[in-house]
């Protein structure tokens, strides 16, 4: 008897000892996007949300931290207390902060769990802008004084700045051949340029497929290899003989310093999420694809890419580190 009373008792110690941790998640999650709402991660991460919290039987409420270029968002995700209740999406931004010398914020500064979706970056214009094709838009820029045309997307040295200047470099054209306007993420960009105040917007079609249905944009081309599924009328970079790729990528990511036991219950929570039909269906049905990679893979790629990224930020003169 006093061998079973011990026991249990063992037992109530241990229980009371997991405490949080045993319960985790027993309160409502946090997820802060960097970037304004409507545009690609905003609306990628609403998605994923909405399976996250089925997952966890937890609301998960999405919070639009911007300002800064991404930078006030992502160092909110960075400088959360690590108790599990906050995450975040991050975006390329936090790979090129410290080279553009805006701080020493990078990927190693959150615990990155995975990719979450990637998009592909394009070419979009007004509906009644003269440029009808991508060589149009590319003749102009040739023709006319260096910062004539306008584009913008995201900050300065931002990823789909980065599109922007490899594709003129593709197209042998100076990387700054066009002004760079900041703006706080696609859906900001994408206003002003149906407002008149952009010559482009170089961000992916995604964020403008709204837009693009209600015939008030249109995309001359995609950075890609091959035309992509949910816009087979858009051509390729290839096709126009531009040897220039690029795809934006949006990650899940939290504070470092998660405990253990909680840390697996977010990810194993969120690798559940992103195989869920739904979630699939949502994202695929607005033109992103869905991804979660292995911790090995989302590194090695993320390395390759902040390579990349750094030397068209050089090419710019945007780089200071």
């Amino acid at each position: 008897m006093k061998i079973i009373v011990k026991a249990a008792i063992g037992m109530a110690a241990m229980l009371v000892a997991a405490g949080p941790s045993w319960a985790f998640p027993d309160r409502p999650i946090q997820l802060i996007v960097p970037w304004a709402a409507g545009g690609g991660m905003d609306s990628v991460m609403r998605i994923f949300a909405a399976g996250f919290e089925a997952e966890l039987k937890q609301p998960v409420n999405v919070v639009n931290r911007t300002g800064g270029g991404g930078i006030t968002g992502h160092t909110a995700i960075a400088g959360a207390a690590p108790d599990g209740y906050v995450v975040g999406g991050i975006s390329p931004e936090i790979s090129f902060f410290k080279a553009l010398g805006l701080g020493d914020l990078t990927i190693d500064s959150a615990d990155a769990f995975s990719r979450v979706s990637v998009i592909p970056a394009g070419v979009t214009v007004k509906a009644d802008s003269p440029y009808k094709t991508i060589a149009d838009y590319l003749k102009a820029v040739k023709d006319n004084p260096k910062g004539t045309l306008m584009a913008s997307g995201t900050g300065v040295g931002g990823s789909w700045h980065i599109a922007s200047g490899g594709l003129l470099k593709a197209a042998g054209v100076a990387p700054d051949a066009v002004k760079w306007v900041p703006s706080n993420g696609g859906a900001p960009a994408l206003n002003d340029l149906v407002a008149g105040g952009l010559s482009v917007f170089t961000g992916s079609p995604i964020e403008a497929k709204a837009m693009l249905e209600a015939g008030r944009v249109r995309t001359l081309l995609l950075m890609t290899a091959e035309r992509h599924p949910s816009f087979p009328d858009i051509p390729s970079a290839k096709e126009a003989g531009l040897d220039w790729t690029y795809e934006n990528w949006f990650a899940l990511a939290g504070p470092k310093g998660i405990p253990a036991e909680r840390r697996k219950v977010l990810f194993d929570a969120a690798a559940r999420t992103m195989q869920r039909p739904e979630v699939r269906k949502a994202m695929a049905d607005r033109g992103i694809t869905p991804v979660w990679d292995k911790p090995e893979e989302f590194a090695a790629y993320v390395t390759t890419f902040t390579e990349r990224g750094n030397g068209i930020l050089r090419d710019l003169g945007l780089a200071k580190n």
